[in-house]
């Protein structure tokens, strides 16, 4: 009898592993992939902008892209009113949403 214990329960470990293995599987395609594609395409678009581009910060400034420096770029708020911005402060998403209906438009 206890042999027969022994062996279900040992049995259960292995199923217990491969639950654990589904759990971690199902985060990575949930979580983790998602996240990983959406910041490889903010670090392309960051390393593709260019001067003229309409771009939004991530603190809500709209602008135009006056000139590019190696991790800087100058922002043109207003006629001959500009700001130096990071990079890493242009926000892809927001930037699409303020490109769309602009596009749209012509």
């Amino acid at each position: 009898m206890h042999l027969i214990l022994a062996q279900a329960s040992s049995g259960g470990g292995y199923m217990q592993f491969v639950m654990l293995g589904g759990m971690i599987l199902i985060f990575w395609l949930f979580f983790i992939r998602p996240q990983q594609k959406k910041q490889k395409e903010q670090r392309k678009f960051i390393d593709e902008i260019k001067k003229g581009d309409t771009v939004v910060t991530t603190g809500g400034i709209h602008g135009k892209i006056a000139a590019v420096e190696d991790d800087t770029v100058v922002l043109e708020v207003d006629k001959g009113l500009k700001i130096k911005f990071e990079k890493a402060a242009i926000s892809l998403d927001a930037s699409k949403k303020y490109a769309t209906p602009t596009a749209a438009a012509s």
